[in-house]
């Protein structure tokens, strides 16, 4: 596991091509966040060219087959950027991925049960506002080089309801697992003090990046990268998953020392950092 204290964009040209399998990381929305390091706030443009830079260094180091897990929100009032974003990578003369699926983040729902209950779970930020309503999911954009990387469904898969379809439906193979499709209702964990237990105003459940892992289907020797590590969610899925290798690039360093906690509160004790690439 190693962790790396830089700008992705100085630090991922250090990275040997092709040395990754998977990426899975959640970059500044251009939103206005309150990060410690970071300027939320540039205009859309300038943004988009920024990304395109290190969505670039990204494309050199993830193998052929790798897969890159892009987490994008929105905000209300600009309900465009992911959009923009994934266009910036994958439209033009000389795109950079072909976005190869679409997964919808759900952070809180509300169903309705055939007996007329409705059961709401998982957590939102409630917003005051007489023209929008509370935005209570993101995306994950699944970008390929090439749009024809095999995925394990059913490693990220779910149990199927009504067990006379493992029998009926030949594709089963007899097997008690479907693929769960491209929404994922993920909550986050609740938290008694933010200070404390998520001192980062913009990060994703260490269970969004096990699904990744789980659906991409390398297993233990998937070599993942997160270039904007935050507080080391990622790291943390890497860990359980028991990925042999792990790289996270974090500009800020009180995000990172935090990462450095979590980490070694997870494994019970000091962890050793390893050189990226090594066995």
């Amino acid at each position: 596991m190693n962790l790396i204290h830089g700008d992705c964009l100085q630090v991922l040209p250090t990275l040997p091509d092709s040395s990754c399998d998977l990426v899975v990381t959640s970059p500044p929305y251009n939103l206005g966040i309150a990060y410690k390091s970071f300027k939320d706030t540039a205009p859309r443009e300038e943004f988009l060219t920024w990304c395109r830079e290190w969505a670039a260094e990204l494309r050199r180091v993830m193998a052929e087959d790798g897969s890159f897990f892009l987490n994008v929100g929105a905000a209300p009032a600009n309900p465009l950027m992911p959009h923009q974003l994934i266009l910036a990578l994958t439209d033009g003369d000389d795109p950079l991925f072909v976005l190869q699926n679409t997964f919808h983040w759900i952070k809180s729902i509300t169903i309705e049960t055939r007996a007329n209950e409705q059961i709401s779970a998982g957590h939102f930020k409630p917003i005051n506002s007489q023209r929008f309503v509370n935005d209570c999911h993101e995306y994950i954009f699944h970008l390929t080089k090439n749009g024809n990387v095999t995925l394990d469904r059913r490693a990220a898969g779910v149990p199927y309801v009504h067990k006379s379809n493992i029998a009926r439906w030949g594709h089963t193979g007899g097997t008690d697992l479907r693929c769960r499709g491209n929404n994922w209702f993920i909550p986050y964990e609740t938290i008694n003090s933010r200070d404390k237990d998520r001192p980062h105003p913009a990060t994703f459940p260490v269970a969004l990046v096990e699904q990744c892992v789980r659906l991409h289907g390398k297993g233990p020797a998937t070599r993942l990268i997160d270039p904007f590590l935050g507080i080391g969610t990622s790291a943390i899925a890497a860990n359980r998953q028991k990925l042999a290798h792990f790289t996270g690039i974090e500009m800020d360093a009180h995000y990172l020392a935090t990462a450095r906690e979590r980490i070694e509160e997870e494994l019970g004790g000091l962890f050793q950092e390893l050189p990226f690439g090594n066995e």
